[in-house]
């Protein structure tokens, strides 16, 4: 079952959660579409140690329950769900010892690794998501059997990347110093992500370039980024400008 384009757009359109009791509807919401049975988003701890990465579930709907079942599936396809994830984006599958398929979507199967089947009492379709030494991860999904378009396969990875870039944007909010922008810094940080250079904001806000220049370094110093530019993206990332 795929998402139809007015849903998908509303995933990619809806406002940036304040928390992850935002985000977990939106998992759930894609669990349902795809009718699958439970869903984990994993972040890759450890960075690029070798030995030191693993699997962390950032948010799952398993319960106490199949918790086994999750230890599962990280002992019986971790390694190999790690390694992927550093040389392709292709989704990952695998078929359970019922011999039941979970993904049935053959314009696709020749853009997805299978993992070896017959392991697991339940079969996955595993999204791999990289956007960064802490962005790396999975969005997975289990159940019995799926049958799949390719493009349900190919909305859902867009989305899974959407929230994992929702998560990083929270954790980094949690993180932010308390030394917060004051007004006129977010109006200097806004006309610049408009595309303004100093001596048109310094004309909007009635202001002299030098002092222009001074909000966006102060802001940028707050923000703890390296240039201007990359000030401008974190501050969309925060919710202070848009």
């Amino acid at each position: 079952m795929a998402i139809d384009a007015s849903t998908a757009a509303h995933f990619l359109r809806a406002q940036r959660p304040t928390s992850r009791a935002d985000i977990f509807p939106r998992l759930a919401a894609m669990q349902k579409h795809l009718r699958a049975r439970n869903f984990v988003m994993f972040r890759i701890a450890g960075g690029g140690l070798p030995g030191k990465r693993k699997l962390i579930s950032e948010m799952d709907n398993w319960g106490e329950e199949h918790s086994r079942h999750l230890a599962m599936m990280v002992e019986t396809y971790g390694e190999a769900m790690l390694d992927h994830v550093e040389t392709s984006l292709l989704p990952l599958a695998w078929t359970s010892s019922d011999h039941m398929s979970f993904v049935q979507a053959s314009e696709f199967t020749p853009l997805i690794r299978e993992l070896p089947s017959d392991v697991l009492p339940f079969s996955g379709l595993a999204f791999p998501i990289r956007l960064g030494a802490t962005g790396n991860g999975y969005l997975v999904f289990t159940a019995a059997s799926l049958n799949l378009s390719s493009d349900a396969i190919v909305e859902h990875h867009v989305l899974g990347c959407q929230i994992m870039m929702d998560l990083l944007a929270l954790d980094e909010r949690r993180t932010v110093t308390a030394e917060t922008l004051s007004e006129r810094e977010v109006a200097c940080l806004q006309l610049a992500g408009d595309g303004r250079i100093s001596e048109e904001i310094a004309e909007n806000l009635g202001l002299s370039v030098h002092t222009v220049n001074a909000y966006l370094g102060s802001a940028t110093m707050k923000l703890d980024a390296v240039n201007r530019i990359q000030a401008i993206a974190k501050a969309i990332r925060l919710g202070h400008i848009h």
